[in-house]
């Protein structure tokens, strides 16, 4: 009789311990939440931020409060998020740096991020080859020619070392087998400005910063889309694939990740309402003006993702010798 009751009571304990997880996710979210966003406020991923948290908080009746926490290349919120507890009430909302090619480019981090747990890739910007007013490249094939029979004569800018456009830019050289002067600056717009400005011959920039400088007397001129399809916004651009270099993907996505050990039914729950959001008729409208393209990758679709994006630009990384102390 006595092993009899110790064993109901040891599968009573089993059951407890097993159903306490389950209520407290059944019920979730039951408190506020925190959206960081690795970078200031006015940015793409801030703008996903705030729109997600808009549209949650009066569906889950639980305020969504974002958080910027940008510097050290999107690391002091990745560190933070990863430092978090893993109960489903913290999330990361970076661009793919972080998470893909920020463990080959930094000396030391003090995260792990292949152990942020995915949750969605809301949305992506597809980038665009970018050259200077005036320019004597009217197609990306003149440039791409000109660019392999002269080695060491053309400049192309970024928007800082390690950054899309920076690893894009090696990434082209590679491909190309030709090297160039490469000009980092501290961010997009300052690079944007001298490119309009005629201090150096190309970039690789998301077409959304880019859109605001095709107009007026002295327009960059867009050449290129560096994705497997052409922007909604600009149809007519061709693709990098149309003009010879189809390996030369490049994109710049917004992706929500969470704390390591946060358990995957809350991580669906936000990946099916994040995706819910992104298409929704409204919200839709709003990010095709600024060449936003919704996606809504779950789980495990971010995950291979993430994998395979990792392999290749760290590849890049350490080919190009991009290295950020």
């Amino acid at each position: 009789m006595n092993r009899f009751v110790s064993m109901m009571l040891a599968a009573a304990l089993v059951l407890i311990g097993t159903s306490a997880p389950s209520h407290a996710q059944a019920d979730y979210p039951n408190k506020g939440i925190r959206l960081i966003v690795s970078a200031a406020a006015g940015g793409g991923n801030d703008l996903i931020a705030r729109i997600v948290a808009q549209h949650l908080q009066p569906k889950w009746k639980q305020s969504i409060v974002v958080e910027n926490r940008p510097g050290a290349g999107n690391n002091i919120a990745a560190e933070f998020v990863y430092k978090s507890e893993p109960d489903g009430y913290t999330f990361l909302v970076s661009p793919p740096a972080p998470l893909v090619v920020n463990k080959a480019l930094f000396k030391e981090l003090r995260f792990e991020p292949e152990k942020l747990e995915p949750v969605s890739i809301s949305s992506y910007i597809p980038n665009v080859l970018v050259v200077k007013p005036g320019s004597p490249f009217k197609t990306a094939q003149d440039l791409i020619a000109y660019a392999k029979a002269n080695p060491g004569k053309l400049t192309y800018g970024s928007q800082g070392n390690g950054t899309t456009g920076h690893l894009t830019g090696a990434l082209f050289e590679m491909m190309i087998g030709a090297k160039h002067a490469h000009l980092p600056y501290t961010g997009a717009g300052p690079a944007l400005r001298d490119l309009a400005g005629g201090v150096y011959d190309f970039i690789f920039a998301d077409i959304g910063t880019v859109l605001p400088l095709t107009q007026g007397d002295s327009p960059v001129i867009m050449l290129a889309a560096t994705t497997k399809e052409a922007p909604s916004i600009a149809k007519h651009l061709p693709t990098i694939a149309q003009v010879g270099l189809p390996d030369l993907l490049s994109d710049t996505w917004t992706a929500f990740t969470a704390p390591p050990g946060t358990p995957l039914v809350i991580r669906e729950k936000w990946a099916a309402a994040i995706k819910e959001i992104m298409f929704t008729p409204e919200v839709s409208a709003t990010l095709a003006k600024l060449g936003v393209e919704p996606w809504g990758l779950g789980p495990k679709e971010m995950a291979d993702l993430v994998a395979k994006e990792s392999t290749r630009w760290q590849a890049v990384v350490r080919k190009a010798n991009a290295k950020i102390q």
